[in-house]
């Protein structure tokens, strides 16, 4: 299977997309100021305790208290084999109005509900991740072979220094990796836990005491291996940050690291931005004919597979048969691709063999199982629907890229500023690839002022477009995501009054 990794910088977020074999299945973007808080570390104060919820909710300075449960006993190990080799931790059952605490985000804020926290902290690592707080030795369970499992238990253990009542988790990568580099990493990592501590004793409640790595970094370290094909990277400043990174860490070949030149936006030179459009949209068309829409409400998640204008060439319920297996093909991708969690209901063309019937669960067991988020598969019922569970990690696509439409009181949606921002900008692209010297852009009233406030393209009329000029002729009646653009070839053109040029 061909992989590729793609990654990119620009209009303030960076974006991260994963294709095989021409298919995007994973799609990731985060702001750069402001990205994703799971794994950061914070100095708190407990506002208030709920012994009737086992709960306290802790100030974190994130603009809305947070959820620490009062049975917090140990780090989510989940996703681990192993061994809590102490009894658990004391419970947070003494917390009291008033007190400060270090707590680690181990869920993004949701909906109204506010981040998720820990007081057992970890520092994750390539191969390892370290528990200072926890005296727990674990093996990745995507690591299969008995034997080389217990050997990883082994080395687990004798990680942990003379009287260091901490423990490690061996990351799936971990197997390739010497003893040296575990422990070097060990060391780096133990580093990371003594600057969080030191700075925790002066620092202000509210204060950010560790910040997990941003986005590309993230995905360098916890999804690479010798199967990538090539990972091409559109910004100059992050291709050096990644290439350090592999220099340092990385045991990926540092050839296939590749620094994208084209004068064309990358994601819509290789059709990524408009697989991605794509995957916004609740329907997705199968091959042959048949569809999935998928649907989301407050509990779950609800997918309906139509069988459309698809046509077998034998009898209806071979016919059902096939679009229910390419269905559940498509289904597994997808939820991947949006990164939907939680509880998904499918509900399948109805079927009387239940030979079929069990083939089709199999198939989406086996496709999902390449996924990295946990998931788990019920039987199908009676009924030919069947539910399933996918652990929640990060936002999901619609969350990222779509925002409630301020035009129809909040039941549609419409594609957010940064969406919007990033269509632009590949327009003005191609305007200049084909030749053009200035580019004359109607928009929006306040998109344009947001971009002249912003200073979004202040990064490439400093460098590729130096010599390019870009107008902006502000609109009262246009909607926020409508825009046009047009080249001109006169350096100065004539415009009207309204056109303001982004300097």
């Amino acid at each position: 299977m061909k992989k590729e990794w793609f990654f990119d910088r620009y209009c303030g977020g960076q974006f991260v997309a994963l294709l095989e074999d021409g298919k995007v299945v994973e799609f990731e973007s985060e702001n750069e100021e402001n990205g994703s808080i799971v794994g950061n570390i914070y100095k708190g104060r407990v506002m208030n305790v709920l012994s009737g919820m086992n709960a306290a909710f802790v100030d974190c300075g994130l603009g809305r208290n947070c959820y620490l449960s009062t049975d917090d006993t140990y780090a989510d190990c989940t996703k681990y084999d192993g061994i809590l080799d102490a009894p658990a931790a004391t419970p947070l059952s003494e917390l009291k109005e008033g007190d400060e605490i270090i707590v680690q985000v181990t869920k993004s804020p949701r909906g109204n509900k506010g981040a998720k926290l820990t007081s057992h902290l970890s520092f994750v690592g390539k191969h390892l991740i370290y528990l200072p707080k926890t005296l727990f030795f674990g093996v990745s369970r995507k690591i299969t072979d008995e034997a080389q499992r217990e050997r990883l238990m082994a080395v687990a253990e004798s990680l942990r220094q003379k009287n260091e009542n901490a423990g490690f988790i061996l990351r799936t990568k971990a197997p390739s990796a010497t003893q040296e580099a575990l422990e070097r990493e060990a060391n780096y990592l133990r580093k990371l836990f003594a600057l969080t501590s030191q700075k925790a004793a002066t620092a202000p409640v509210g204060a950010l005491l560790y910040q997990e790595e941003d986005l590309p970094v993230r995905v360098m370290r916890d999804s690479f291996g010798d199967e990538i094909t090539a990972m091409h990277v559109g910004d100059k400043e992050l291709y050096h940050k990644l290439a350090q990174f592999i220099e340092t860490f990385g045991e990926v070949d540092k050839y296939k690291l590749c620094l994208y030149s084209g004068e064309r936006s990358m994601f819509r030179e290789y059709g990524i931005s408009q697989l991605v459009y794509d995957a916004t949209k609740p329907r997705v068309p199968l091959e042959g004919g048949g569809s999935i829409i998928i649907d989301h409400t407050e509990a779950m998640t609800v997918i309906d597979v139509n069988s459309g204008s698809f046509v077998g060439s034998s009898s209806l319920e071979e016919t059902v048969f096939e679009v229910n297996l390419r269905a559940a093909k498509e289904i597994a991708r997808q939820v991947r691709l949006r990164n939907i969690g939680g509880i998904v209901v499918v509900d399948f063309i109805d079927m009387l063999n239940e030979e079929h019937k069990q083939q089709i669960t199999e198939t989406l067991r086996e496709y999902l199982s390449q996924d990295k988020a946990k998931c788990n598969v019920l039987p199908m019922s009676e009924l030919c629907i069947t539910q399933f569970t996918r652990k929640r990690v990060g936002k999901d696509l619609a969350t990222s890229l779509i925002k409630p439409c301020p035009h129809c009181h909040g039941n549609g949606s419409v594609h957010n500023d940064l969406f919007m921002l990033t269509n632009l900008r590949e327009d003005l692209l191609d305007c200049f690839f084909e030749g053009y010297q200035s580019a004359v852009v109607d928009l929006n009233e306040g998109m344009a002022k947001k971009i002249l406030q912003d200073k979004v393209f202040s990064k490439e009329l400093a460098g590729r477009w130096k010599s390019k000029r870009i107008y902006l002729v502000p609109h009262k009646t246009y909607k926020e995501h409508t825009f046009f653009v047009r080249g001109e070839n006169d350096r100065f053109p004539t415009l009207s009054e309204k056109a303001i040029l982004v300097e």
